[in-house]
């Protein structure tokens, strides 16, 4: 299967259901995923936002956060001195170019709704 980069709004449409969970779904079938470990923080993130608009909902958000940190995903660290290089070449912010960074570094597709991050690629 080829390798994928995927992000945090791709993911988080997944697992928090939102509107377009069906065409990110598509964009990850039939791949092997791989994630900068930020994911996993901006993945909280939304969760956090997700629970204070609707805090009802909380023990929701939670079980998606779970599912999204059990998926087959291929965790990696960035190399930080490189993704800050490539931050200021693309003008991206940091969070941003780890994701690039790590495309770029495996030769793999991003798989983004980020449609900044979608032309630096």
């Amino acid at each position: 299967m080829p390798a994928k980069v995927v992000d945090a709004s791709v993911l988080g449409a997944i697992v928090f259901r939102e509107p377009r969970a069906a065409e990110a779904v598509a964009l990850l079938q039939d791949s092997d995923l791989y994630a900068p470990e930020l994911m996993a923080y901006e993945l909280s993130h939304i969760a956090q936002k997700k629970s204070i608009l609707f805090p009802s909902q909380f023990n929701a958000f939670q079980l998606a956060l779970e599912a999204a940190m059990s998926m087959d995903i291929r965790w990696r660290d960035a190399r930080h001195p490189a993704v800050l290089r490539l931050a200021l070449e693309t003008g991206l912010t940091t969070y941003d170019a780890c994701y690039l960074y790590l495309s770029r570094l495996l030769g793999a597709e991003l798989a983004t709704f980020d449609e900044r991050l979608l032309r630096a690629t």
